[in-house]
């Protein structure tokens, strides 16, 4: 049986982004339920534009329960799905149990079909909690192999710093132009969780290749193992030419999307996470082939 809504002492709200008591009320609400500090979006841009949050507050302004829903086009098997995203879900200890979080799931996935979306799409740790509304998950792969030769390199690539203002503005620059980073799985748009991601893993690089007009968001292990993890360009350059100039010439490769336009074929190995990507819509479509969408997507 459904658990009732008990909102007793509380009030709910939606669409308080432009809010900046509300805002904070969601920053505090992530750190406190998670440790994650999402507040520097406001000087990376802001939230992502499209978002429409969902939560109940209470009398002090503290918000008990939220759930944010956004639109995210990305790429199946070559189709761009009109689809939204759902992420900030979370209600604190001690309102928990009162139907507070399912109130705002439906409320969320409700206004998702009168926007018209085709799908929803999230990431949890908690699959079977999302089993009940239709979502099921799609299994994720990286991918692994030997480093190419690095190209000749035409200029040394750049490190980007997201908190200059000059960085920042090319950076949103491009991710506006990008195209998708793989024809199997990916995003068309996510400049709000790229910026957010470069600042939650501090062991994040991102680099620009200028004569590509390229940003690569990569890490490097002491093994020596390079991690790609988006590319972000209007036209996707080939790996060997990301190596070289980047100047390095790692032990091995590792892509954490499906390498299509890399010009690289590495091994698909299953992703070993806690964290699952759940679909809900577009029937029982799958990727074609094995894929993931980057890190640099995830919210």
């Amino acid at each position: 049986m459904a658990q009732r809504l008990d909102s007793v002492g509380l009030t709910f709200r939606q669409d308080y982004f432009g809010d900046p008591a509300g805002w904070a009320a969601l920053v505090c609400l992530l750190s406190d339920i998670f440790g994650i500090d999402i507040g520097p979006l406001q000087q990376l841009g802001g939230p992502d534009p499209t978002s429409m949050p969902f939560g109940w507050f209470d009398a002090k302004g503290e918000l008990a329960a939220n759930i944010s829903a956004f639109a995210l086009p990305f790429v199946l098997n070559g189709r761009i799905a009109h689809a939204a995203g759902l992420q900030s879900g979370a209600v604190r200890p001690p309102w928990r149990g009162r139907g507070l979080y399912r109130d705002v799931t439906v409320k969320a996935l409700d206004w998702c079909e009168k926007q018209g979306f085709e799908a929803v799409i999230l990431y949890t740790d908690k699959p079977s909690l999302y089993e009940a509304y239709g979502f099921r998950a799609i299994p994720l792969h990286r991918y692994e192999g030997a480093a190419p030769a690095p190209s000749s390199s035409a200029a040394p690539a750049r490190l980007l710093l997201p908190t200059n203002a000059d960085d920042l503005a090319l950076l949103q620059s491009l991710l506006k132009a990008r195209s998708p980073v793989s024809t199997s799985l990916a995003v068309t748009v996510n400049a709000a969780m790229f910026l957010i991601n470069t600042r939650l893993d501090t062991d994040v690089r991102v680099s620009f290749l200028e004569d590509k007009q390229a940003v690569i968001a990569w890490k490097i292990d002491e093994a020596g193992r390079f991690s790609l993890l988006d590319v972000v360009a209007a036209e996707i350059p080939p790996l060997a030419v990301i190596l070289g100039e980047l100047a390095i010439t790692p032990a091995s490769v590792e892509v954490l999307f499906r390498p299509d336009k890399l010009g690289w074929e590495g091994v698909p190995q299953s992703l070993e996470s806690g964290t699952r990507l759940m679909l809900r819509g577009l029937g029982d479509t799958t990727p074609d082939f094995p894929a993931m969408l980057s890190p640099m997507a995830e919210f």
